[in-house]
């Protein structure tokens, strides 16, 4: 097992009771960094630790390059959180959370789309492979 898979885990429902609070808010249609300020206000209030805007560093054979990814929130340094605004998730969307996880070392990651009406159809959880076991 991923050492911060539990820690991971244990997160995942309080962040995502801040992004049903959020849309409840606000409902959808608003911009991705809308909602990304008001789900780091509610992680503020509610005591969750996260970093906003985590750059992620690009190394291949021992060259680090200039450019660098982005993370949309990265809770307690074990929890990836990557929000959208977008008629629908595609397997992009996928794809690029996992390197991310990947590049975090990340157990879960969490696809947040604040777009749908019902916000429980726009969330997609996500796990490293072989991190859960």
């Amino acid at each position: 097992m991923h050492p911060k898979f539990q820690q991971a885990d244990s997160l995942t429902k309080p962040v995502l009771d801040a992004a049903f609070r959020v849309h409840k808010h606000f409902g959808p249609g608003l911009l991705e960094s809308i909602y990304q300020h008001a789900i780091s206000r509610d992680c503020d209030i509610e005591g969750i630790p996260f970093k906003k805007e985590v750059k992620i560093p690009i190394a291949y054979r021992g060259e680090v390059f200039d450019e660098f990814i982005r993370a949309d929130l990265f809770v307690d340094d074990c929890l990836l959180v990557e929000l959208k605004a977008v008629e629908k998730t595609k397997p992009e969307h996928i794809a690029q959370t996992i390197s991310y996880m990947k590049l975090l070392d990340a157990p879960i990651g969490l696809i947040i789309n604040f777009f749908e009406p019902y916000l429980k159809n726009g969330i997609r959880r996500l796990t490293l492979t072989g991190a859960d076991k």
